[in-house]
């Protein structure tokens, strides 16, 4: 009967029938022998483990020759499918009843040509490298991936069909060697660090990744066809391995911590002040311990999420909705993917200071699991203790489970659930503050219909109640479909949100709309030495609200060159046009068409071993969405990111970026502000371990007080780190931060700021927080 009612359950009942038809058919998955250069790799259990050194003569000493097994056949994804790797290569493997073996020999024929420095760990992007993807539950959604550069720089993290997510850290050994044919590179990972099925026999998923630089060359084994979805559904299968396990797995990181510093507490602007503390300790435990070999039970105490590693730098001025920014902090990170949905309803960064938390995640079979729940003490730390929020925290809990259909679809349910209970008459006017539960159920689909073909659906249905007694409610929906191949990429994707939804756990920016994008790009290909691909990409964005007004319409093109030595260029360009209404801006009498356009070029390039440099560009008009007074007008624009990295010695990196965000009157052209954001990072590696890291930033918005209600800002910031990283959850940090604003000394509020700021000065820099701090913490592993 639900399913012929129509609306939201209508369609949750489409797709559930949708789903459950598919599981009930039987799998179709092809034979082995019929996959491209696809193969069962039989991984053969070793009496000793192997050494570099037993490989450094570019061949495996005759012990492990004969007891190794050997991989070779690595085939072209980019920038020839289906051609042979223009370098040999050559990969070994084995086990132990504690590790992992995988030592591959790079051979290259022009040696002194091998992109290689010394880094950051992670930071191997530029460089040549070899790795591989492990898929133990071989579910062909979640995955680990472990790769080095030839100077033994490790990067690792976690594998899905989106953008890897390297936030994640495992523990693992590692060693490489520069020879005069090419690099020898030697991975020991231990099963303590893996999760898998707690099995007598394994059978994991696989394969191997070669990556030469100056070629944009990147091989694999199995072949990846780029004319195929995904890399996870191309993998080879890897058995052999018999009676292992990670054992009893318990793993704690107590950490302690010191500073000293100096902070602008604003809590209440008219009677802001400034805090001084000489010296502040802190300390907590990070828990993790492996159940049944493969659900992870991980719990904090009193975390320390200050963040080592600071954002990049974004434009944030002059923007209608919340700039996303990813998370970093080390509790959240492992199993992350089994949080994800199609819908980012899962943000852990709306966390922000917790007391504690516990998560629970992991695979057992079919079905993957994950369970979070956290308390947060931001809201009562934001106001002032006289407030009656003070004191008050908000609780977080998250449910997460999903079903394997056959190898390559699933369905999954998602519950999230928001608590932060006051009284009505607590004084506070943000929306986190006012909003008693916000409550979020429904379920998600990813059905792959052949190689090229791929679908992932959403429906949910929130419901928040506030804490003066009042609610409001809705659905949302997702879906979207893509074709993948060598040549010709399409998706469309379909979004639909009621105006009552809200999700106070996700990322999340705006409700009442149908939107509908459709994306189209074509590949010319080319045999060249120089040219390497070059294509067009088109397309379009409709949005209207559901009483069928129209919000946007978008329509635009870019054209991209792909060269030699990791070099590309394009132009793009687009027309726009975005109605804003008395909703959206009191100040609009009625709703109100604005029509933009843009173009602009860009450049990226990696030719020169030790400079790489690049910018992206374009000009046209855009919206002020902040005038002195009245409603938002259109502009003249221009934007614009250079940057440039640059390694005059193998150890030191420098990298230096520069932001422009600028809008000028449409008819007079006298400027209305400009955005500044120049920052230059510079990383010096002493070994692998021991690294010292310098950032300063400039940040400035110059705005014109007649035609901008923005304030006239500027900040200086400088960070200096001393990092002692022996392996993750292993370290000493050393750091010092100062932070100087034009901030007037009186402290007084800007009585013409719409958001009460506190007054600037012209010119004058005060420094409002600087902090010197230590923290040290240690992994303790059974």
């Amino acid at each position: 009967m639900l399913c012929k009612n129509g609306g939201a359950w209508g369609t949750l009942c489409a797709l559930l029938a949708l789903s459950l038809a598919t599981l009930a058919q039987p799998a179709r998955d092809k034979p082995l022998a019929e996959g491209p250069g696809f193969a069962r790799l039989h991984i053969p259990r070793l009496e000793q483990a192997p050494s570099i050194r037993d490989f450094l003569e570019m061949r495996p000493s005759p012990v492990f020759a004969s007891s190794m097994l050997k991989v070779e056949g690595f085939t072209q994804r980019d920038p020839k499918d289906g051609a042979p790797v223009s370098q040999k290569t050559e990969v070994y493997l084995g086990y132990t009843d504690k590790n992992l073996y995988v030592v591959c020999i790079c051979f290259d024929s022009e040696p002194e040509k091998i992109r290689a420095r010394m880094s950051r760990r992670e930071a191997i992007d530029d460089d040549d490298q070899f790795g591989f993807v492990l898929d133990t539950f071989r579910d062909k959604k979640h995955a680990v991936f472990f790769y080095m550069n030839p100077m033994g720089i490790q990067q690792d993290g976690i594998w899905t069909e989106g953008p890897p997510d390297y936030s994640f850290d495992m523990l693992w050994n590692s060693e490489a060697k520069l020879t005069g044919q090419g690099y020898v590179e030697w991975f020991e990972i231990p099963f303590k660090s893996l999760r898998f099925p707690a099995a007598e026999d394994q059978t994991w998923g696989l394969f191997f990744e070669r990556d030469i630089r100056r070629n944009n060359e990147s091989a694999f084994y199995p072949h990846i066809s780029s004319n195929a979805q995904g890399f996870l559904d191309q993998e080879t299968e890897a058995d052999g391995m018999s009676k292992i396990s990670p054992g009893h797995n318990f793993q704690f990181i107590p950490y302690a911590s010191l500073r000293s510093f100096r902070a602008l507490d604003d809590r209440d602007p008219s009677h802001a002040s400034f805090q001084d503390i000489n010296l502040q300790g802190r300390i907590g435990l990070d828990a993790k311990a492996i159940v049944h070999d493969a659900l992870v039970l991980d719990a904090t105490i009193n975390p320390d999420f200050a963040q080592v590693e600071s954002d990049d730098p974004q434009i944030t001025v002059n923007q209608r909705f919340e700039v996303f920014f990813p998370e970093k902090r080390p509790f959240f990170q492992e199993n992350s993917s089994f949080f994800d949905t199609p819908m980012q309803l899962v943000f852990t960064r709306r966390i922000a200071d917790p007391e504690y938390g516990v998560r629970l995640s992991g695979k057992l079979g079919p079905w993957a699991l994950g369970w979070l729940f956290a308390d947060d003490k931001s809201p009562g730390g934001s106001v002032l203790p006289s407030n009656g929020l003070s004191g008050h925290k908000a609780y977080y809990g998250i449910l997460r489970v999903s079903r394997d259909i056959g190898k390559e679809s699933s369905i999954g349910l998602l519950y999230t659930d928001r608590e932060l209970h006051t009284s009505p008459f607590t004084t506070c006017t943000l929306n986190p503050c006012i909003v008693g539960a916000n409550r979020v159920g429904g379920f998600d689909t990813r059905l792959k219909f052949s190689s090229k073909w791929l679908f992932t659906g959403q429906a949910v249905v929130g419901h928040t109640k506030f804490n003066d007694g009042t609610h409001h409610g809705g659905q949302a929906y997702w879906a979207f479909l893509e074709r993948s191949s060598t040549k010709l990429e399409y998706t469309s994707q379909y979004e639909d949100t009621s105006a009552g939804f809200e999700t106070d756990t996700g990322f999340f920016r705006r409700p009442d709309i149908r939107r509908l994008h459709n994306y189209v790009q074509y590949r010319f290909r080319r045999e060249g030495k120089i040219l390497q691909w070059h294509g067009p990409d088109f397309y379009t964005v409709n949005m209207w609200d559901h009483s069928g007004t129209r919000l946007e319409h978008q329509a635009g093109f870019d054209y991209t060159w792909q060269f030699q030595r990791q070099t590309d260029a394009g132009v793009y360009g687009w027309i726009d046009h975005e109605q804003l209404r008395p909703f959206d801006y009191n100040a609009l009498p009625t709703n109100r068409d604005y029509p933009r356009q843009s173009a602009g070029t860009w450049f990226d390039s990696g030719y020169f071993q030790h400079v790489s440099l690049g910018w992206s560009t374009y000009f046209g008009t855009d919206t002020n969405y902040n005038p002195a007074v009245g409603p938002p007008v259109l502009a003249k624009s221009n934007w614009a990111k250079v940057y440039a990295r640059v390694r005059p010695v193998t150890r030191l990196l420098i990298e230096n970026t520069y932001l422009l965000n600028r809008l000028r009157d449409n008819l007079t052209g006298v400027s209305i502000l400009s955005n500044h954001i120049i920052r230059s990072k510079w990383n010096y590696q002493f070994t692998r371990e021991f690294s010292l890291r310098l950032i300063g930033q400039y940040t400035s918005v110059l705005s014109n007080p007649l035609l901008s209600s923005l304030q006239r800002t500027k900040q200086v910031n400088a960070d200096v780190l001393f990092t002692y990283l022996l392996h993750p959850g292993t370290a000493i940090y050393v750091g010092y931060n100062s932070d100087l604003q034009n901030i007037d000394p009186s402290l007084r509020v800007d009585p013409h700021d719409p958001n009460g700021d506190l007054l600037r000065s012209p010119n004058r820099l005060i420094n409002d927080s600087h902090q010197i701090f230590v923290k040290i913490s240690y992994l303790f592993r059974f």
